[in-house]
Order: structure tokens, then sequence, then C-alpha cells
């Protein structure tokens, strides 16, 4: 072969056995690579006549690709947050991208990150469509999902929290304050977190011999909309809840506007429990009472974990989850009477 055109790193990738990132830091001179993965790439290089673009014309490395649906949401920022930690002691750049659940959107992103030399890609709360999985298998692109949207490929980590159990305990907090009838609002079905959630709360209540009520669960999104309307609706039932369990902190603070504009209080007349711990809600009227999900930490470790797959590492467990913990302020109470 006598030019680029006919011979792309991607291919020499693919002979080599390594990934697109580890080919371009080797054509950079960068010094993160292997000796021997360095003279194998090297030979193909050679052998198929690869022509080194000069220095200032040659694409940046040392970048990660962070994928979300939509950011529009605190809990985005939290994740950012671990990620850049990770990315700025390891001397590599952030491309954070929206695709807003749109081909369309996910087709230019896939455009885009071609052009540049990416060490891997993290996905949030996204759907990796077979045709996006294939096109990165084929570029020897690692991924890790962060919240897997239903079941996600059996080659990439995941990184979750333990949903279930912070939703049990949720519940059983309620339950030991005296709640028998538990409101709750669900996040989008589609999402792998939210149908645990669901399952935790169901769980608490047929430990406790409480018969689970289908009037008391509420669809939502995640988002404040979503708990102002479930919250108004719930409160409207003949016989309503005393307590109400949001699967996101910004749908409990939702719930409580309902409340207000009712002309109720919070955990003085309805409780209310969230779900992830952002760090508004410590300062809501009054402090919520959630379950913290370790957001910075799941972006820190999923980013840990794609600089290794980028460096031809194993990983030992490819499916994790970090603990989820109840923390107690003041939105919840016995309930009166």
């Amino acid at each position: 072969m006598d030019d680029n055109r006919k011979v792309t790193i991607a291919v020499i990738a693919r002979l080599a056995g390594v990934s697109v990132p580890t080919v371009s830091r080797v054509i950079n001179g960068r010094s993160d690579v292997s000796p021997q993965t360095r003279e194998r790439v090297e030979e193909l290089l050679t052998s198929h006549g690869y022509r080194r673009r000069p220095p200032s014309m040659r694409a940046s490395s040392g970048l990660v690709d962070l994928v979300f649906n939509d950011l529009d949401s605190p809990w985005a920022v939290e994740i950012i947050r671990g990620v850049e930690d990770v990315a700025h002691a390891a001397g590599i750049g952030t491309v954070v991208s929206a695709i807003h659940r749109r081909t369309s959107a996910a087709k230019q992103w896939l455009d885009n990150m071609r052009t540049r030399s990416t060490e891997g890609v993290i996905f949030v709360t996204s759907t990796l469509e077979p045709p996006l999985q294939a096109e990165l298998r084929r570029l020897n692109i690692p991924v890790v999902i962060v919240d897997a949207a239903g079941v996600p490929p059996q080659e990439a980590p995941t990184i979750g929290a333990t949903n279930w159990a912070g939703a049990l305990r949720a519940t059983e907090y309620l339950i030991g304050l005296g709640h028998r009838r538990i409101g709750f609002i669900a996040g989008p079905p589609q999402l792998m977190c939210s149908r645990a959630r669901i399952d935790g709360y169901r769980a608490a209540l047929e430990a406790a011999g409480i018969a689970i009520d289908d009037k008391l669960v509420h669809p939502g999104n995640f988002y404040h909309e979503a708990g102002f309307s479930g919250g108004s609706q719930l409160l409207q039932l003949p016989d309503p809840p005393t307590a109400i369990f949001a699967s996101s902190d910004q749908m409990a603070l939702g719930v409580y506007e309902a409340i207000r504009r009712r002309g109720l209080r919070v955990a003085d007349d309805v409780s209310v429990v969230g779900f992830d711990d952002l760090p508004e809600v410590r300062w809501s009227s009054p402090p919520l009472t959630t379950v913290r999900q370790p957001l910075a930490e799941m972006g820190l470790l999923a980013a840990r974990t794609v600089l290794r797959l980028a460096q031809g590492e194993k990983i030992e467990s490819p499916r994790v989850e970090l603990a989820t913990e109840l923390v107690v302020r003041d939105s919840a109470a016995p309930p009166r009477g």
C-alpha cells in the first residue's frame, strides 16, 4: 500500500490486536505503550506503507468521550465531575456529548468521534444500538456503560449502584416510622436502575406484610414535572398516601410543590423520600431525606475502567455496583393519628 487512503489506523489496530487509541499513541510518539506493542505496531505501519502526518497535522490524542442521552440534570454534572477528576490526573481531556435519544444525533456524534483520537467512550443511561456497537467494536474503541438502559453488550463493563437495596432501605425506613400507605413515583421503565428501585420498594412492602396497591405507584421520568404531576395525583386519591417515595431527588422536589399547593406541609402532613442525594437537596425546605447514590464515584470508576481497557488491561469484574446509603434529614416523620 502506498498511501494513507488505503490503510487506516483502524486497520493497523485490528491487525495488531490493539485499540485504535493505542496505535494513535504509537504514531504520536507517546511513551505509555509497552515496548512489545510499540514494536508490533511500528512493524505493521512500516510494512503497510503508512505515511505519518507532520506533528502539526496530527489529531490530538488523550481524550475520553462521555456520552449522555440528555445533559439537563444535576446528576449528570456529578458524573462529569468524577470523570474529570480521573481525566485531569491522567493528563487527558474529556469530550462531553448529548445524543438526545435521536439516531441522527448518535450518527453525528460517531462521525465527530472518528475525527479525534479517543481513548474510550463512557455511555450514561444510553441504549447502544447494534450498528453503533458494531462500529465501536470495528474501531477497537473500549466502551464502559454507566446505568445501562436495557441489557448491555456482554463485552462492555457496566458501572451502577445498589438501586434495589437503596429503594428497599428507604421503604423500610418509612415503614419503620409507621407508614402503611406509601406512594411511589417511578423512573423511566427502560432503565435498569428504575426497575431495580421499584422492585426494592415492592420487596420492602411484601416483607412487612403490606399489600401492594397499584394506585399508589405512579410513572415518572426523574424530572421535577413528573414528581409534581405524580405527587398531585397521589394526593387526590380518596385514601391518599401518608408518605411518598420518589425515585429521584428532582421528582421528590416536585412532590414538595404538590404538597404545598394542597396547603399541606412536608413531613408534618406527608413524608417524602428521594433518591440520588444531589448537593441541592440538603438546602431544600425541609432538607430532604434521600438515598445517596455515589454519582461522582461512579463517573470516577467508569473513567478508570475505560482507561485501563485502552491500555489493554483485563477487567476483573465487568459488572460493578457501588453501595447506596440512606441519608436521613427532616422530610419524613411518623404519620399523624
